[in-house]
């Protein structure tokens, strides 16, 4: 049981996985969604009843062959993943319970970010094989959660809602991006931070910086560096800015488009929006959506840019052809977009929501099996060093900047 040999690309392997789960929903295979909401000891425990365990299970064996299909249609040896996938299951559900906590959760506080806190504690407090750490294939996790993120991107809903929305994603997304790329050059961060941070800024945070790592195959240490700064900014921002949007007297559709176009996270976004009202609520996750949607198309944009920008050969820039893009450029993106487009346009409204719980469900657990993956195989004291507080510093200023003309933006369509 060493490996099977296909050799199949991881790229195009994490679309063919990705639309498995798909197809498998739409025909009827659908997974149990398990629950992780509790307020106190006694919700807690109510998490530990048979029904549920089961349903972990589901998700578990489910995943487990995921894994091991993957493994063996690129050609990697099986027997590292069949031994440390329970592992990283394990911690990840420890994560995923204390992210179901009522208080973390009306903080903003979402399943990666202790995915990514449990990893580095366990990777960092004991000694890990050298076959474990091999087999924490972090990208793969993360470019199958990527298509699965597609379906949740559905074109109709959010023309439905409003096309105000759309047209001040457009406006923020490239004014900040540029803006963040444009800052990032001036103080001399790295190409790959660079391209992450202005991503996350300015698009949608956490997967926005998960699909440019990708697009560009980007550093793992990098990325938890740039997700972290993500979720730690969003905080603050999800607490603070309805109370300044009381102070400046805004009305509710104005701080909604603001809420929603600046707060890098959807589930800060959401928090954010309901401390205000229903109506600031609803707008701000029409402008999340939309900033949603925009995800593939920037990621596309961004693997040519970065293919394209030609490599110094012999003292000049050898510019790459159309060939060397396409082999470079990351399927996962066609993934997403296609994902898009059969749950926008080519499924009815009740196939759609009978399945969409329990993909966003695998989806969410790709992407926490992922920061757990990257947290074990980062040294943390690695990861302080050879960041500079250069990257941070552009990130806050970028933020600032984002949060000013969002407000602008937001004002002038819904004021």
């Amino acid at each position: 049981m060493s490996s099977f040999k296909l050799n199949i690309s991881e790229d195009w392997a994490v679309v063919i996985l990705g639309f498995i789960i798909i197809f498998l929903a739409v025909w009827g295979f659908v997974i149990p969604v398990p629950h992780y909401e509790w307020t106190d000891s006694a919700t807690l425990q109510s998490l530990f009843s048979q029904a549920n365990e089961l349903h972990v299970l589901y998700q578990f064996v489910f995943a487990y062959i995921m894994v091991i299909v993957g493994a063996m249609i690129t050609g990697k040896p099986i027997m590292p993943y069949v031994r440390s996938f329970p592992v990283v299951f394990g911690l990840t559900i420890i994560a995923l319970l204390l992210s179901g906590n009522a208080r973390l959760s009306d903080l903003g506080l979402e399943t990666v970010i202790f995915s990514l806190i449990i990893g580095l504690i366990i990777g960092n407090l004991f000694k890990l094989p050298v076959w474990f750490k091999n087999a924490l294939n972090a990208e793969f996790l993360v470019k199958i959660g990527l298509v699965l993120l597609g379906t949740g991107v559905i074109f109709s809903n959010i023309l439905e809602a409003g096309s105000l929305g759309l047209v001040q994603s457009l406006i923020v997304v490239l004014s900040v991006w540029y803006f963040a790329f444009w800052l990032c050059k001036r103080l001399k961060v790295d190409e790959e931070l660079t391209m992450m941070i202005s991503s996350a800024v300015s698009i949608c945070g956490v997967s926005a910086a998960i699909a440019t790592s990708g697009a560009i195959k980007g550093d793992s240490k990098k990325l938890s560096y740039v997700v972290s700064m993500v979720l730690i900014t969003a905080i603050p921002m999800m607490i603070g800015m309805p109370y300044i949007a009381r102070l400046l007297e805004l009305p509710e559709e104005v701080t909604g488009a603001w809420l929603g176009g600046s707060i890098d996270t959807t589930g800060a976004v959401v928090a954010s929006g309901s401390l205000v009202g229903e109506r600031a609520l609803e707008i701000s996750t029409i402008v999340k959506f939309s900033q949603n949607v925009l995800l593939g198309l920037a990621a596309l944009a961004i693997s040519v840019y970065w293919t394209y920008r030609g490599t110094p050969v012999g003292g000049h820039i050898e510019k790459p052809g159309l060939g060397i893009i396409w082999e470079r450029f990351p399927k996962f993106v066609l993934g997403f977009i296609a994902a898009s487009l059969l749950f926008s346009f080519a499924l009815d409204a009740e196939t759609v929501d009978r399945v969409k719980g329990s993909v966003k469900s695998i989806q969410g657990l790709w992407f926490a099996l992922a920061f757990t993956s990257i947290g074990l195989e980062t040294n943390f004291r690695d990861l302080l060093r050879h960041n500079s507080a250069k990257p941070f510093w552009a990130f806050l200023i970028a933020q600032g900047f984002n949060v000013l003309v969002t407000l602008a933006v937001a004002w002038w369509l819904f004021g």
